[in-house]
C-alpha cells in the first residue's frame, strides 16, 4: 500500500524476493495547470510490473474488502499510502502490517514527517520500520537508520534519499521478523517526547515575513516541490523555489529591496534572498534574472 514516489523503490525492492500478490494506491487526482487526470507514481510503477492493483476512494468498502481478502497477504507493507487502516485491515494478514515511516520515531508522527523535520530545522531525521497499530504512527518498532539532513535538502531530495534507505532497511529487516527474531519495541520506552506531523495544504506555503528569515528559509525548502512556497505580489503568485536568509541586515517585513544583485524581502529578523523564483504562467528563473525584468520590485 503507498501511493508517492517516496513508495517506489520499496514497491522494487519487494518484487522479486516475494511474492508481491497486489498493490493498493489512491485513485488518480487532477494534477497541473490543466487538473489532467494523474495516476499516482505507485499505479505507474504497478503496471509496467505486471502486478495486480486497486484504486479504492476508500479502504472499509465491502468490495475492496473482498478483494484484500482475496489476495490472502501473509504481510501488507504500507508506505506513504495517505489512508488509515481500519482494524479489520490491521488484522487480516498473518504477520500484521508494518510501516515505512519517514522520521525517528516518535518524532513526527503524521503526514508530513520530511517537511517537520526540515521546518524544525533538525540536523538529521532517518527511517523507522514499525508494526502498525490502530494508532497514527504509535505502534512499535523494528528498526531505524539515520540520515543527516544537509542544509541545502528540499523535501524533494531528502525524500529522495530516504526512500532508498528505507528500502534497504526493509529489505534487512524482513527476515528476521518473519522468523520471530526481532521483538518490537514500544515507542514509550524511547528517549524523546512524541511530536506530530500534520497533513499540509496549500495554503500552507504562502509566507508569512513577519517571521525570521531563517524560518522562512527553511519553509521554502520544506515546501520544495509541494506545497511550494510563495509570496502574493500585486495580486500574482510569485513562486519561491530557493532561498536563504542573510542575518544582521533588516528591512520593513514585507518590503522588497534588491541584495547583492538578488530580489530580498524583509522579514521579522533579517532578509529572505531568493535565488530561484517563478512568476505567475513564467518558467522558474535565477533570482537575478527575474529582478532584471521586475523594474518595479523595489519598493519605495
Amino acid at each position: 500500500m503507498g501511493s508517492p514516489e517516496f513508495a517506489l523503490p520499496i514497491l522494487r525492492s519487494l518484487v522479486g524476493r516475494y511474492l508481491v500478490a497486489g498493490v493498493v494506491t489512491q485513485p488518480d487526482r487532477p494534477a497541473g495547470r490543466g487538473r489532467t487526470l494523474t495516476p499516482p507514481p505507485v499505479k505507474t510503477l504497478a503496471q509496467e510490473l505486471g502486478l495486480p492493483f486497486i484504486q479504492p476512494g476508500r479502504l472499509r468498502t465491502p468490495e475492496v474488502m473482498e478483494q484484500l481478502h482475496s489476495w490472502q497477504p501473509d504481510l501488507i507493507v504500507v508506505a506513504a499510502f495517505g489512508q488509515i487502516l481500519r482494524p479489520e485491515v490491521l488484522d487480516m494478514p498473518r504477520y500484521s502490517c508494518i510501516n515505512v515511516h519517514a522520521s525517528l520515531l516518535p518524532r513526527w508522527r503524521g503526514a508530513a514527517p520530511i517537511q517537520a523535520a526540515i521546518l524544525a530545522g533538525d540536523e538529521k531525521t532517518g527511517l523507522t520500520i514499525m508494526r502498525m497499530d490502530p494508532g497514527v504512527d504509535t505502534g512499535p518498532i523494528l528498526n531505524q537508520a539515520e540520515i543527516p539532513i544537509s542544509p541545502d535538502d528540499t523535501a524533494g531530495t531528502l525524500s529522495n534519499k530516504m526512500s532508498s534507505v528505507g528500502a534497504d532497511l526493509l529489505i534487512k529487516t524482513l527476515p528476521g521478523y518473519l522468523r520471530g527474531e526481532i521483538t518490537p519495541i514500544p515507542q514509550d520506552s524511547l528517549a524523546g517526547a512524541p511530536t506530530y506531523a500534520p497533513l499540509l495544504k496549500k495554503e500552507d506555503g504562502m509566507l508569512d515575513f513577519s517571521q525570521p528569515a531563517l524560518n522562512l528559509a527553511r519553509r521554502v525548502r520544506a515546501f520544495n516541490p509541494w506545497p511550494g512556497a510563495f509570496v502574493l505580489r500585486e495580486g500574482q503568485i510569485l513562486k519561491i523555489h530557493r532561498a536563504h536568509p542573510v542575518g544582521g541586515q533588516n528591512d520593513m517585513p514585507g518590503r522588497t529591496i534588491s541584495w547583492n544583485q538578488l530580489p530580498a524581502i524583509g522579514t521579522g529578523e533579517g532578509l529572505l534572498v531568493l535565488d530561484e523564483v517563478q512568476p505567475a504562467g513564467k518558467k522558474p528563473m535565477p533570482g537575478e534574472v527575474f529582478l532584471r525584468g521586475a523594474r518595479d520590485w523595489i519598493s519605495g
